[in-house]
Order: C-alpha cells, then sequence, then structure tokens
C-alpha cells in the first residue's frame, strides 16, 4: 500500500470537491455476498488446500514437478490477492465497515496455508543441488529461474514449514491486528480546531491544512494535529511495540542476526528490496550529501515566505501563486502528459479514468494519503486518493497511475516474473510525476506559476530526501531500542525529534518540529516490511536519473524503459538497472540525480528574488 503523498484535504480549503469521483469495484466483485466472491473464497480454500497436499506428499522435485507446484502457487497467490486486494479497498473507503474488516480476516483465513506451502516449497527447491545444470537443459524452467534462485537463497532464513504456520496464523491476531487498530485510530483521530468555534477536525483534514497560505491557520491547524496524536498517543505506542517487537522475535527465528545472535531487520530489508547492502549504503550516503542542499532550500523558503526559519507546519506552505485544478483539468492534463511520452500510456490512463478507476474524495473513516492496489485475477487496479485541488493532488494522481501503469505492462506474466521489490515499485509512479512536472512547468505562463510549481516539486523531493532519511534514522533507532525495551509515548517522540533534527538541521525550527510523525505515518505498522521508507528515496533518485537519460536521448527511451519495467520482477535492481545503462551501487549516478536537484534549487532562488 502506497500511502506517503500527503493528500489529504480540507473541506473549506477552496478545492473543487464537486463530483469527485468514487471507484466502481463492482467489475471486481459485485458485493461480498455475490456468487462471483463466494466462488473465488471457495476456490482460494480448494486451491490452498490441494497446493498443500501436492508439497507434502510429493517425493523430491524434479524439473517438471518443480515446475508444477510453482504454477499451482501461482494460481492460488493470484486469488489470495485479489480477494484482498478487494476487501481491503471497501475497508480503507470505510474503516467502520465491520463487515470489510471481518471479510480480510476471512481471507486470511482462507489463504494460511499458502504461507506453509510457500516454506515447503522453498525447502523442497533448495534440496536440489545442481539448478544450473537443470536450467541449461530444462527450458521449460526458464521462466521461474529466478523466482527459483531467489526462494533457495530464502529458504536459508525461515522457519520449519509449521513453526512458520503457526506463525502467520499468529500473526492475524497480533501484529496484523495491531497494524489495523492503528488504521481503525488514526482515520478516526482528531481535535476541536480553533478556541471559538471549535469545529472538529480529523487529523486528516488539520493535515491538509499544512498547505493553507495563511501561516496563522497552518499553526493552528498544527497544534490541533499534535493535541490529537497526544489522545491516541497510548493505543499507538501499543500498536508500534507491537509490531515490531513481534518483527524482531520473527526476524531472530528466522536467521535475521549477526555473529552475536542480534537481529538484524535493514540486512532483510535489503534483500526484500532485491538490492546488495552496497547499494544501500550508496544510497544513504547521496542522501546525507543532499542534507545541506535542501536545509538551503528551506532558507529560501523561509525568505520568500517573509519568516525568520521554516517550522513543520511551513514544510508545505505554498510559495508563489498555484491555480486550483477541478478533478476533469487533473485527468485531462495527466492524459496529455502521458500521451506525450507515450501514446500508449495515456491511452491507458483515460480508459482508467473512464473506467472510474479512482476514489478521489474524502469523508470521515477513510484512511489518509493514497494507494493504488492491483487484481491479478481481473488485471486491473484500483486508486485511492484524497484531491484537494491542488497540483500536489493531481502529481499524486499520477503517481499512483505510474503504479497501476507497471501492473499493465507485467500482468501478462506468470506471477513469479510480476513480484517487484518496494524499491522499482516506486519507479514507474515517481517517473510519472516527473512527466507531469516536467509538462506542467514548461507551460507556466507567468513566473507566480513556475515559482510555485518548481517550489512545489523541490517540497515533495525534500519529503522524499529529507523526511524519508529520518525516518530511516528513527526506525533504526526503533529497532535497536525495541529489541531492548517497550518504549513509551514519550520515547518515540524523542527518538522522532532526534531525527529531524540530523536531518532539516538549521533548515527547520528545532522547537517546532513534529514529533508524532511515527503516528502519522503508517508504514512503520507492518511485521512483514520493515524500512518502508527508503524505497521512495531510491525511487525518486532513481527515476530523476532515468528522466534525465530520457531528455538527453528520447530515441528509443520509451521502449528500453517500457522492457525495463518488465524486467522488474525477474530481476536484482542492479541487474535491472543496468538493463537502461546505469550503475547503481557506485556514486557516480546517485549523484547525477542530485545534479538535477541543485539546479532546481538554483532557479528556485532566481524566481524567489524576481
Amino acid at each position: 500500500m502506497d500511502t506517503f503523498k500527503n493528500t489529504s484535504i480540507e473541506a473549506s480549503n477552496g478545492a473543487a470537491t464537486d463530483a469527485l469521483p468514487s471507484w466502481n469495484l463492482e467489475t471486481i466483485y459485485p458485493s461480498f455476498d455475490s456468487s462471483e466472491y463466494k466462488r473465488d473464497i471457495a476456490l482460494l480454500e480448494k486451491r490452498a488446500a490441494l497446493l498443500l497436499e501436492l508439497l507434502t506428499n510429493s517425493p523430491p522435485f524434479d524439473a517438471a514437478s518443480a515446475v508444477k507446484a510453482i504454477r499451482s502457487w501461482e494460481d492460488a497467490a493470484d486469488t489470495a490477492e485479489n480477494l484482498m486486494s478487494y476487501a481491503e479497498a471497501v475497508y480503507t473507503t470505510d474503516t467502520r465497515n465491520s463487515r470489510a474488516l471481518a471479510e480480510i480476516n476471512a481471507v486470511e483465513s482462507a489463504r494460511l496455508p499458502l504461507g506453509k506451502a510457500a516454506v515447503i516449497l522453498r525447502n523442497k527447491l533448495a534440496e536440489i543441488e545442481d539448478w544450473e545444470q537443470l536450467f541449461r537443459t530444462d527450458k521449460t524452467l526458464e521462466p521461474y529461474e529466478f523466482f527459483i534462485a531467489e526462494a533457495v537463497r530464502k529458504a536459508r532464513f525461515q522457519m520449519t514449514p509449521d513453526m512458520e504456520d503457526l506463525a502467520n496464523d499468529l500473526a492475524r491476531s497480533g501484529a496484523d491486528a495491531w497494524q489495523r487498530l492503528h488504521e481503525a485510530v488514526s482515520s478516526t483521530a482528531g481535535a476541536a480546531y480553533g478556541a471559538v468555534d471549535g469545529a472538529w477536525k480529523t487529523v486528516t483534514q488539520l493535515r491538509g491544512m499544512a498547505a493553507n497560505k495563511d501561516r496563522s491557520v497552518r499553526e493552528k491547524a498544527y497544534k490541533a494535529e499534535l493535541e490529537a496524536w497526544r489522545s491516541v498517543e497510548i493505543p499507538l505506542a501499543a500498536a508500534l511495540n507491537g509490531v515490531k517487537g513481534a518483527a524482531i522475535v520473527m526476524d531472530t527465528r528466522r536467521n535475521w542476526r549477526n555473529a552475536a545472535g542480534e537481529c538484524q531487520p535493514l540486512q532483510k530489508a535489503a534483500f526484500q528490496s532485491r538490492i546488495s547492502e552496497e547499494t544501500l549504503a550508496s544510497l544513504i550516503a547521496a542522501l546525507e550529501h543532499a542534507l545541506p542542499l535542501f536545509r538551503r532550500y528551506l532558507t529560501i523558503k523561509s525568505v520568500a515566505l517573509k519568516i525568520p526559519v521554516c517550522a513543520f507546519y511551513d514544510l508545505f506552505a505554498p510559495v508563489g501563486e498555484g491555480r486550483r485544478w477541478t478533478f476533469d483539468e487533473a485527468s485531462q492534463c495527466i492524459v496529455n502528459q502521458f500521451s506525450a511520452f507515450d501514446p500508449a500510456m495515456g491511452a491507458f490512463a483515460q480508459a482508467a479514468f473512464d473506467a472510474h478507476w479512482i476514489d478521489a474524495g474524502i469523508r470521515e473513516g477513510k484512511v489518509g494519503g493514497a494507494y493504488c492496489a492491483d487484481f491479478p485475477l481481473a488485471g486491473v487496479s484500483r486508486i485511492l486518493c484524497n484531491f484537494d485541488g491542488s497540483f500536489d493532488s493531481v502529481s499524486t494522481v499520477a503517481h499512483e497511475l505510474g503504479h497501476a501503469w507497471h501492473h499493465d505492462i507485467i500482468k501478462s506474466l506468470p506471477r513469479t516474473r510480476a513480484m517487484y521489490p518496494m524499491t522499482l515499485a516506486e519507479t514507474a509512479s515517481v517517473f510519472a510525476e516527473t512527466i507531469i512536472f516536467e509538462g506542467a512547468y514548461a507551460k507556466a505562463a507567468s513566473n507566480a506559476e513556475k515559482l510555485f510549481l518548481i517550489e512545489a516539486n523541490l517540497k515533495d523531493c525534500c519529503q522524499v530526501i529529507v523526511d524519508i532519511l529520518s525516518r530511516f534514522y528513527f526506525e533504526k533507532a526503533l529497532f535497536e531500542r525495541r529489541a531492548v525495551v517497550e518504549l513509551s509515548p514519550e520515547e518515540l517522540c524523542a527518538l522522532m525529534i532526534d531525527a529531524q533534527k540530523k536531518t532539516y538541521g538549521d533548515g527547520l525550527d528545532e522547537n517546532l518540529l513534529h514529533p508524532y510523525m511515527w503516528a502519522v505515518k503508517s508504514h512503520y505498522y507492518s511485521a512483514a516490511l520493515g524500512f518502508y521508507n527508503y524505497p521512495y528515496a531510491f525511487g525518486q533518485l532513481f527515476s530523476l536519473g532515468l528522466y534525465a537519460a530520457y531528455s538527453e536521448n528520447k530515441q528509443g527511451f520509451v521502449e528500453k524503459y517500457k522492457a525495463m519495467l518488465a524486467l522488474t520482477g525477474s530481476a536484482t535492481v542492479e541487474d535491472v538497472a543496468r538493463s537502461i545503462g546505469c550503475d547503481i551501487e557506485g556514486n557516480a549516478f546517485w549523484r547525477k540525480s542530485l545534479d538535477i536537484l541543485e539546479k532546481r534549487v538554483g532557479e528556485f532562488e532566481e524566481r524567489a528574488q524576481c
């Protein structure tokens, strides 16, 4: 689930909120009570049981039996994802929907045998000693070569099948339940806004007011938001401790540990992201190298806003004059810009709008942020966002359509060649954002509008580079502390403030930071996916580098780009990057991407002085 973008809205912020579309899920399943939904639940249960029986009772694998088992797993896993995506789509648009929550639990129960089956499958694949010889002699294995090699490596980091089965079962009432608690509490939390009228605002609405032109409004919303998080800090701290505690126990049991027996969650995260530790180190070094540049950007912004120094609530403050967008205008802009890059991509976006793939409005109980959900059986996607009429919202819709386009490119591939890591998941989406920004910036007529757009772009990049790095620092410290003790809300806030001071530095007023970002961001509340932060920074800088290459030589780039996206599920990230001519393990590629941002900061400074 992609919930990074700050797309929350406030109903009175001037956005054109009339006729914002809701998505159409009926083409996926008409309802939870439909025959189609019930059929697939039964089908999942049947496929999972048959797969488990096949794996449990089969002799050691040869090539034919390995392929049969892998294909059976693909069929069952596709059915499970289709059902879960639907149930979560219903739930995330109304977290008070008890039926949707019940169906999420039902799908989790039906797919539970798949966890054990995957463990047995990996073990049986790992029993074959000479895969290289089999790959050379049996061409039926060719589509599964990368999957098998990765499965053999994963087999070293798992418990016994029965232990993994127990862990997956307990997760439903443990770590997964803590994650749902965060969703439920955070989607309904709020506070009285203002001492006079005392109007109730959700935290989603309050966070949306961070983009208000009036600093007093931003400050008041910020204070109300902190009060709202403070009122629910105890259950959210319990949820975070529960999630990270469970992750540490499971990761340690699964051998993600060093020679001293200490848990190594970052090593696991790099493996899940399919990047080497050298690539991760180079990426983090690039982010740290960029900190002075973005502190300079924030200093320029404070001058443009006529304030001594930016506070946290000034991060999203607009500079210059940006226009308001209706959803129809946003959709037309996206279709036009995508089409200019690739007519097929533009036609895809138009089809998505026409088929009502997007739920764009805001309402109480709907989760904040944005995400794109894929439905492998239907071969389609759905997008949740909170559209507020800003260019940032236009960019967010483009971002999520980038995810959907990526899915469309790989949907005909078998599941084992379509499962891409988080790092590459953010490539197509950020590239789509870049297309929209570059097009809008080129067409902007006035200095004020260009100033607004370039500052908005740098604002987003600041979040993806500086704030993401602060979240990376925070989560690293959180894992280290949680391995020893359960943390209080006060301790969590202190860790977050420390991380923000290390990254924002003198770019922000150190007395006006955001101690509750650990409560805001849902990414921390996944036991299965630790460090769900740096992939965004990877996607940002990797996409900038790709766009720079496209700008230098457009000839043949689109087809190379689509071929690269098609490869994302069947190669390491380094090999995917090499397929389009990029070396990401060294520093040169990342610094080239940062050069683009340095030019933008320079242009922002020039336009701010006009």
